[in-house]
């Protein structure tokens, strides 16, 4: 875990000052804490990928869809670096594989996104080339280590060119989704979530795409409870089939994680 260390109070300047609007935590001081980056410039090479990230999913290959992940530290057939700072993932269509029909790749993050007293806020973001076409299923998403739910969608594409910002349980137990349809996304955009704690229990998530805010979710029982970071390419599912006869490609970089210490 690398850490970078500095008070809340610099970290937010800094965020202003790029124009990114940041939340405090309601009752926390902001100038007493220190906030941590946890994740930066992990894409530089395969050393700081594997480093930095484990390969698949925490659970194993398979997750919903028709797509098997394939990786690992000396495997780069379907999750490697196109050029330095650059993360890829390919997708291509296999037969004779049961209800496998293509391989492809994750990989989820070493470090852990934790809400409680000690970590109040986070920030979770990157950059992103996403397909959208029907089959396709790219997501950047958290979810929980030890019991399911917490779940926080920051980007998912589902077979067209709708971003969906998902969360939960929200406070009435079900689902919170706010849906945005994006310009070309294959080309780079940006996503983003501020996490702030509010109660002993819950979290407010605020969604960002492109620098712009797009919705706040509260997020019910994620305090406390440990989340895995994960970027994946999944086919078919509930982006539709049939998917792509050729091959596809998910692209990123500038994936960075931070929190404050209270």
């Amino acid at each position: 875990m690398k850490k970078q260390l500095r008070t809340a109070g610099a970290a937010l300047a800094v965020m202003a000052t790029a124009g990114v609007v940041a939340i405090s935590a309601p009752g926390r001081d902001a100038e007493a804490a220190t906030w941590e980056t946890l994740i930066e410039n992990s894409f530089q090479s395969r050393a700081t990928l594997t480093s930095e990230w484990n390969f698949n999913y925490p659970w194993g290959p398979t997750h919903n869809g028709s797509a098997r992940m394939i990786g690992s530290a000396t495997d780069n057939s379907h999750v490697y670096l196109p050029s330095a700072g650059t993360l890829q993932i390919k997708a291509n269509p296999v037969s004779g594989q049961g209800n496998i029909h293509y391989e492809s790749g994750a990989v989820w993050a070493k470090d852990q996104v934790l809400v409680n007293d000690t970590f109040p806020q986070y920030e979770l973001r990157g950059e992103f080339q996403a397909p959208s076409a029907r089959g396709t299923w790219p997501a950047f998403w958290i979810t929980g280590a030890t019991s399911w739910p917490p779940e926080s969608d920051i980007l998912e594409y589902k077979g067209d060119n709708r971003n969906w910002f998902n969360t939960y349980k929200n406070a009435s137990g079900g689902w919170s989704n706010t849906i945005v349809s994006v310009s070309n996304p294959a080309a780079w955009h940006s996503y983003r979530v501020w996490i702030a704690k509010v109660n002993a229990t819950d979290v407010d998530i605020h969604y960002y795409l492109d620098g712009v805010w797009k919705g706040q979710h509260r997020g019910a029982n994620f305090v406390n409870k440990p989340m895995w970071i994960i970027i994946n390419l999944q086919m078919e599912g509930s982006s539709g089939s049939p998917g792509p006869t050729g091959t596809t490609y998910y692209t990123a970089r500038n994936v960075y994680l931070g929190r404050s210490r209270a």
